[in-house]
């Protein structure tokens, strides 16, 4: 039996899971991935929503009995595939693989640093509460995956604290190192024929990093990466470098800990590592001015930003030369050592003159600064880490086309032998969605575009009776139009910052008329199906802001080199992007609704037509009639 028999009708898919439903696409991916694992070669794919593109890379890794891994974006999907998704494949193919779970190490509870964490006078109130939670839980848990705990939230204060970092992990010098439940997670991922991981992970080995999963990637014989359109920006962090003031925090906290622990007659290194902490202070209140990415010159422009950078550099040079008198007296000073050693270096290459392979830049705000190195191309680094590695590679996901082509998705990663695939949706569009073009006389750089599309948007709203994602690209643009909507609106107005975004979509969902606003963290990696999402709002075309540093460098770069910046870069991200804010509309065959597309320039420019031949083929309509239509009872239905 072939794959694509497997999710046929009558194959073994269909009579263990209630409700499948066979789709033609499915099978044929499936028997692309399995003929992509036989022949040890490459598989790129677009597989439109609906395809069921998680069960056609699944059945052909089972069924092909070899050492696989499999990469997507985020630990909740992560969550997915090994709780849900491989479990039911498994018991369908009857088949006896073994699977592992592995995540970044500061998703698992260190015993050592919890252990440390008592008394600690950092701790607020609230966070000593938290603790005791968690060291209750620490004598259940099997696994320490801290996603077990739900009474302590994601953004918790206390987890830094009780969890560990490739910086201020003792390895093997760790007292606790026979409990650790890190290397615990590597030894069952090292055991399993089925690994799941996430790309931040696997980007950390490729990047030759340790992230404790350098013992597994060789020896995959097939490496299927999901949500694949990520990778392009993911393997540019990751072949970068970069520099937080959090680390620099947390190694000034740590260095005075362990001092007081295990050198409490050396005051000069305690009185260094506060000088580096009261340092990082004056940064971020420094840099907090000037919030949002900046490029290299913001520190040309302000020689004292730059200076106080250079200063907090001394100071960490001053603590460094304080830990290297210390390192022998115990293992955490002699760890504190290691980190700050590398920390320094870090910190002396983004503070260099951009170089022509890489862009230097920094993010800023209120809470913290990171200063960035990123590469200007990643595709002839990413292209011999491909090779280096022989095993099959499939990149999947339901966002990868310009039109038709895959092209820049290729040409970004420097992929140049594999096969293509593009497989559509099946869901009836035409039935399902309308595109609706309202007719506005101005573009988005004009001042009166945002009050303009708030009174669209409200007539839509008032057709759909709430029920919307209503989406931003920036963060102003979203604060100007929910405060402007807010109190003129008769729904439930749900504002991204207002709550962690998981509470909003349950309570999204809870609601069922709600209207929730929200930027780029909305735009991807959202499920929500039925009513209670109807009409999907994007305020413009998502086009990367024009100050953003490391699209401007790598733009000047395409011009430098006689090639189209626009067409090859901009134009394409901005349509990968824009795929990914419509598919949250129509995610199942009975969901029905309205894209509104705000921008004039999809009818106005001649680029427009790259964006609408990209998005799923629905009725457009310039008309708030048509809206109306398809909202009243009945309504678009035959």
């Amino acid at each position: 039996m072939n794959p694509g028999d497997a999710l046929a009708a009558g194959g073994p898919v269909a009579a263990v899971i209630d409700g499948f439903q066979p789709r033609a696409a499915q099978q044929e991916m499936a028997d692309r991935v399995a003929a992509t694992i036989d022949a040890h070669a490459r598989l790129v794919c677009e597989a439109g929503t609906g395809t069921g593109k998680t069960f056609a890379y699944l059945v052909p890794a089972l069924m092909a009995g070899t050492r696989t891994i499999l990469s997507t974006a985020t630990r909740t999907l992560q969550d997915q595939l090994y709780h849900v998704d491989l479990p039911r494949v498994r018991k369908a193919l009857k088949s006896d693989a073994s699977i592992a779970l592995l995540k970044g190490r500061a998703n698992y509870l260190c015993l050592y640093r919890m252990d440390r964490a008592a008394g600690d006078p950092l701790l607020g109130v609230r966070e000593q509460q938290e603790l005791a939670r968690v060291t209750a839980w620490s004598r259940e848990t099997v696994l320490g995956d801290i996603a077990e705990i739900s009474d302590v939230p994601e953004d918790s204060a206390l987890w830094p604290h009780v969890t560990s970092t490739v910086e201020n992990c003792l390895g093997q010098r760790c007292p606790m190192i026979d409990d650790c439940h890190v290397k615990e997670a590597r030894r069952r991922a090292v055991a399993a024929d089925v690994v799941v991981v996430n790309h931040h992970l696997l980007f950390a080995d490729m990047a030759l990093r340790d992230a404790g999963f350098g013992e597994i990637l060789p020896t995959a014989q097939c490496v299927v990466i999901d949500e694949a359109h990520q990778l392009p920006d993911l393997a540019a962090n990751a072949f970068g470098q970069t520099l937080s003031a959090r680390q620099l925090r947390e190694l000034a906290r740590d260095s005075e800990r362990a001092a007081r622990a295990e050198a409490a007659d050396m005051p000069d290194l305690r009185d260094a590592a506060r000088l580096l902490e009261q340092g990082v202070g004056q940064a971020v209140e420094a840099l907090a001015q000037f919030s949002g990415k900046q490029s290299e010159s913001l520190l040309t422009a302000h020689p004292v930003l730059r200076e106080l950078l250079e200063t907090l550099a001394g100071r960490l040079a001053s603590l460094n030369a304080q830990l290297t008198l210390a390192a022998e007296r115990g293992e955490e000073l002699e760890a504190c050592e290691r980190r700050g050693g590398e920390l320094a270096a870090r910190f002396r290459e983004c503070l260099l003159e951009d170089d022509e392979e890489s862009v230097r830049w920094l993010e800023a705000s209120a809470r913290g600064f990171v200063l960035h190195v990123t590469p200007l191309s990643v595709a002839e680094r990413f292209q011999g880490r491909l090779e280096s590695y022989p095993a099959a590679w499939v990149f999947c996901s339901g966002t990868l086309a310009v039109g038709t082509s895959l092209n820049h998705f290729c040409r970004e990663l420097g992929i140049t032998d594999a096969a293509e695939a593009v497989w559509q949706s099946p869901f009836d569009y035409a039935r399902q969605a309308l595109m609706y073009l309202p007719q506005i006389g101005v573009d988005p750089g004009d001042e009166r575009y945002l009050p303009l599309i708030c009174d669209h948007a409200e007539q839509v709203l008032a057709a759909s009776r709430g029920r919307a994602f209503f989406l931003f690209t920036s963060y102003r643009a979203l604060e100007y139009c929910a405060q402007r909507l807010r109190s003129r609106l008769p729904w439930p107005v749900l504002v991204q910052g207002e709550s962690p975004r998981a509470r909003l979509l349950a309570e999204f969902r809870a609601l069922g008329n709600a209207v929730l606003f929200g930027t780029s963290t909305f735009w991807e990696g959202v499920d929500v199906r039925g009513e209670a999402l109807s009409c999907v709002i994007i305020d413009k075309l998502p086009f990367a802001p024009p100050d953003d540093p490391v699209a401007r460098a790598r733009s000047q770069r395409l011009t430098a080199e006689g090639r189209s910046a626009f067409g090859e870069l901009q134009l394409p991200q901005a349509v990968i992007a824009l795929k990914q804010g419509a598919g949250r509309l129509i995610r199942d065959v009975a969901d029905r609704g309205v894209l509104v597309l705000c921008d004039p320039r999809l009818r106005s420019r001649g680029y427009g037509k790259t964006f609408l031949k990209s998005l799923p083929p629905m009725p457009q309509t310039r008309e708030l009639a048509d809206v109306q239509r398809f909202f009243a009872p009945n309504g678009g239905q035959a």
